[in-house]
């Protein structure tokens, strides 16, 4: 169990050792298929330990669960003790809570593969039954929690071959397979020592196979429009910087730096990119407004900005604001999936103690649709900060029609620990997905822009103030994931509760 924590801590950023994504989970498996000494004495000398009963499946998984999301997710103590303005000791019990809970998702696995188990003393039904449980975990991981984060398939996105099962199924399709030799390396070490060996050489070899698809040499995609996005590099908290010439020196700068980009791009730029901000960029104030309007004048380019919508003063958005080339506010998209406890505060009477991190960001409204912007005759799907970690709510902007997607985040949340990576790897998983460019424009990086395959083709470097020239294309068609959603994990799911309603019916005619 302590094994398969370290190594699923490891498959990710900053180590980001993805290799051993293939064998992570096979310690956890092989735990919970023989954890125990059966009460009677077996005559069969290959059966010395038998499964896990349902209760020691369940802390098995869940132990493996809460160190994992620990040594993966150590970034939320730093969030909230250097941003919510929580005392040091506060900030570590937020982070042990959040574990704690993340921790169940892992718990139900160990719980439904202990139960599969129990009636097949050759294990063969639970390691059937593995991947399709660990899919259905993810699922309800997505869409009960709302934190998805850093789900098993992310680790294999620099395996381009291998991605292109996520234009069909989602990342989803992706866990599951490497779900699938997790199980295979289990049951090596599960049978007789005679069968070990072939077994054994048999999941090494599958391994090796799928993985060498990350060395495989893909053609370059093709990219016949220009953007320039502009990387910030403000500090998140500096509330008392922002006086009136600050704020109009700033505005200055960030406009000559959108209009002169380095270094210069081969062609004349049609989309301006700036970030979701910690600046008080606010669609109300006249002064902002004019900035923006001016910048896209003088370009004669679309102007995609991270801003506050501010209908009125109860009603407060986190926003990316469209502007046309003649300076007129055309659109906005408004963020739907707030962040807890960063942009809201869920039962604030209860987590009152958590105010002053959505005092530092907002106390923001949910946005409602996921349609597009129209920008002229293309159509930007934008999202915001932390919604790339979404599968099936990016999906649906492409189902809409959208033709490039845009990400805007503020990642300065996360200082330097891993989280931006982990962040910027779940973004380029929704490029795969949708066979679209997605241009990643960040405050304080990593911006980038990034091809259908997911491939990172021009960036700028963390921490630094400068616009990018992001080559990109339009794309019109969808891909089967885009139209269809989450079915591969829903199928998963169905075929997992039909394994464990066989498995009761099966040992109750057995009773009988």
């Amino acid at each position: 169990m302590l094994l398969s924590a370290a190594l699923q801590i490891l498959s990710f950023p900053l180590p980001g050792l993805y290799i051993f994504s293939w064998i992570a989970l096979a310690p956890l498996l092989v735990a919970i298929l023989h954890a125990r000494y059966p009460a009677t004495l077996q005559l069969d000398e290959s059966q010395k330990l038998i499964p896990a009963s349902p209760a020691q499946g369940f802390l098995l998984g869940y132990a493996c669960g809460v160190l994992w999301y620990l040594g993966t997710c150590y970034w939320v103590y730093d969030t909230m003790h250097q941003y919510g303005g929580l005392s040091a000791p506060v900030g570590l019990l937020v982070l042990l809570l959040f574990a704690l809970y993340l921790g169940l998702y892992h718990g139900l696995f160990g719980l439904a593969v202990s139960l599969l188990a129990r009636a097949d003393s050759s294990y063969r039904l639970a390691l059937i039954s593995a991947p399709f449980l660990w899919v259905a975990v993810e699922l309800v991981r997505t869409r009960v929690s709302g934190f998805p984060w850093d789900l098993l398939g992310i680790t294999q996105i620099d395996n381009i071959p291998l991605t292109r099962i996520a234009t069909i199924t989602g990342v989803y399709g992706l866990s599951f397979e490497i779900m699938l030799v997790n199980a295979a390396f289990a049951a090596a070490f599960l049978v007789h020592r005679n069968k070990r060996s072939t077994l054994l050489l048999a999941s090494i070899g599958s391994a090796a196979l799928l993985q060498t698809g990350r060395w495989v040499a893909m053609p370059p995609s093709p990219a016949n429009h220009t953007a320039v996005l502009l990387q910030q590099n403000l500090p998140v908290a500096e509330s008392d910087a922002w006086t009136t010439d600050y704020f109009d020196r700033t505005l200055q700068e960030f406009s000559a730096l959108s209009l002169n980009p380095s270094p210069p791009p081969r062609q004349h730029p049609d989309l301006i990119v700036w970030p979701e901000s910690p600046a008080p960029f606010q669609t109300n104030d006249r002064v902002f407004r004019e900035a923006i309007s001016s910048l896209a004048r003088q370009s004669q380019a679309w102007v995609v900005v991270g801003s506050i919508g501010v209908d009125n003063p109860q009603t407060v958005f986190n926003s990316a604001s469209l502007v046309s080339a003649s300076g007129d506010w055309q659109g906005r998209y408004s963020k739907i999936h707030l962040v807890p406890f960063g942009e809201y505060v869920p039962f604030a009477p209860v987590f009152s103690f958590a105010g002053g991190l959505t005092q530092a960001v907002g106390n923001f409204t949910r946005g409602t649709s996921h349609a597009p912007l129209q920008a002229g005759d293309r159509k930007l799907g934008v999202f915001i900060c932390y919604e790339s970690i979404f599968p099936d709510e990016v999906r649906q902007l492409v189902a809409q029609g959208a033709q490039v997607l845009v990400n805007i985040s503020n990642d300065g949340w996360y200082g330097d620990s891993g989280a931006w990576a982990q962040h910027l790897n779940q973004a380029r998983m929704r490029a795969v997905e949708n066979n679209r460019w997605l241009l990643r424009d960040t405050n304080t990086g990593f911006t980038a822009s990034i091809d259908p395959f997911g491939r990172i083709v021009a960036h700028l470097n963390r921490k630094t103030r400068a616009a990018l020239a992001a080559p990109y294309a339009l794309i019109d068609g969808t891909t089967f994931y885009s139209q269809c959603g989450d079915w591969f994990a829903y199928l998963c799911a169905i075929i997992s509760l039909g394994a464990l309603v066989a498995r009761f019916t099966l040992q109750r005619k057995t009773e009988s």
